[in-house]
């Protein structure tokens, strides 16, 4: 798990040694994992991507209790439903998401909670959290896993009726319009409701109600968890999304056993690609009633009680394989949201270690002159973005500085803007700085490459983003 005391680093090792110094510090968080592995209610760190995976987007929750998620990873969505789209989210849920502490929290043991709360008018309250990117798609030719390990709120019988946890994604044309459901898609990982020992993983798509997809049903099936049931203990979710075969498939696991697929085949070309051609965003939250609850048994009613949590122990997006031609950029990519520098599609001479930044999870660091990052299709739109800006840290002797510049396109192309960094206060002390950059435009790829007149590493990089 991440390190949150924020105790700066200094000095900072020679890279070679510290590289060996975090491969040591991996292989005993590997064993201590091992070693919790057979608690369902222990905090677990993010496991390791397997043999032919990269991790592009991590989460372990790991933070002061009450505080806060990493809003340069999550953004909470609030009220009864999106600015100008269908009421009660498009499902019929009776409660008002907020981003209180009491509603979305870490519970300081590594676990992000999601709880439903009750005012004495009976009025609900709950939380929704959604991924910043909405990029999360496997290459062409390869595959993309989404999982998390997750405990549903542990509550059951008439106490549970009408509680509604959910795990799963949005294709990324709904952001910004909220009327286009189910056509771009929606793949749900996990759902559980009236606390039964039951998960359902569906995938959404087509026209509603009825059409191929068999809305508002959808393609779904069903399992139950083994062992601790889905409330009593965690378990892990999972979805493997594949292109690698010759008819694509989307599958879905509980605890790494399939319970679910769903084929290209299955539907006509058109729905397919309505449903698959772009990014996904990710979503947890706990809702109260709506459509779901309602097809079995209804509610909540004033038997349900308040205050039971989802916990959530991880969440992780893993990458794998791809071949032939790479496609030209697509624009997935938001210049405007919080781009995490762990995300690169390509680097050289930097590694990923945990930060005791503001939400936990990873920064770049061993940054130093000659190094870079690469971030494909990057979406300035047509308003011309003016503004730069980046999370960094820095642990350097005070004789050593750098540049943090930005280039588009290529790494041999000048840049289109850069500010100079030194110590900060340590190699875990962040600041965010601004700078002034060309007026950019359209779709690029995106080069963070670093400059200084000395060998030595220099900055630390958690993430950056752009402005008008």
């Amino acid at each position: 798990m991440s390190d949150t005391s924020g105790t700066p680093r200094t000095p900072r090792r020679p890279r070679p040694l510290r590289r060996a110094l975090l491969a040591v510090v991996s292989t005993l968080a590997l064993a201590a994992g091992a070693a919790t592995a057979a608690s369902p209610s222990a905090s677990a760190s993010v496991p390791p991507p397997p043999s032919g995976w990269t991790q592009v987007f991590a989460d372990d929750f790991v933070g002061s209790a009450g505080s806060g998620v990493n809003t340069s990873n999550w953004q909470y969505a609030t009220g009864k439903g999106y600015p100008g789209g269908p009421a009660n989210w498009g499902t019929g849920e009776i409660e008002t998401m907020t981003s209180n502490r009491d509603n979305v929290s870490l519970d300081g043991n590594g676990n992000l909670r999601i709880t439903p709360r009750r005012d004495a008018s009976g009025n609900w309250t709950s939380g929704r959290i959604e991924t910043n990117r909405t990029d999360f798609q496997p290459p062409a030719g390869g595959k993309l896993r989404v999982e998390s390990r997750i405990q549903v709120p542990n509550v059951t019988g008439a106490a549970a009726k009408g509680y509604w946890p959910a795990f799963w994604m949005l294709g990324a044309p709904f952001r910004g319009n909220y009327w286009n459901w189910p056509a771009v898609g929606e793949l749900d990982i996990m759902e559980n409701t009236q606390g039964n020992n039951t998960v359902f993983a569906t995938m959404h798509c087509g026209t509603s109600p009825g059409g191929p997809c068999n809305e508002t049903s959808g393609i779904g099936g069903s399992t139950t968890c083994q062992g601790t049931t889905c409330q009593a203990g965690f378990h892990t979710y999972r979805m493997e999304w594949d292109r690698s075969t010759s008819v694509e498939e989307i599958r879905f696991s509980l605890d790494g056993n399939t319970f679910h697929t769903v084929r290209e085949n299955q539907v006509d070309a058109t729905t397919w690609s309505n449903a698959t051609d772009h990014g996904f965003f990710i979503i947890l939250n706990v809702a109260m009633g709506g459509g779901f609850p309602d097809a079995f048994g209804g509610g909540p009613d004033a038997g349900t009680q308040p205050g039971h949590s989802m916990l959530v122990d991880y969440v992780q997006v893993l990458s794998s394989g791809g071949g032939g031609t790479t496609p030209p950029p697509t624009g997935n990519r938001d210049a405007y949201g919080a781009i995490q520098a762990e995300s690169f599609d390509a680097q050289s001479g930097v590694m990923t270690e945990s930060t005791s930044d503001s939400g936990g999870g990873q920064n770049v660091g061993a940054l130093a002159n000659g190094d870079w990052l690469q971030f494909k299709g990057v979406n300035f739109g047509s308003t011309a973005a003016r503004q730069f800006s980046a999370r960094v840290a820095s642990g350097a002797a005070s004789n050593v500085s750098g540049l943090v510049e930005v280039r588009l396109d290529s790494r041999s192309n000048a840049p289109i803007g850069s500010f100079a960094v030194g110590n900060t206060g340590g190699w875990q002390s962040w600041r965010t700085i601004p700078a002034n950059i060309n007026d950019v435009t359209g779709t690029h790829d995106v080069y963070l490459t670093f400059t200084s007149g000395q060998p030595s590493d220099f900055v630390n990089v958690n993430w950056f983003t752009f402005g008008h």
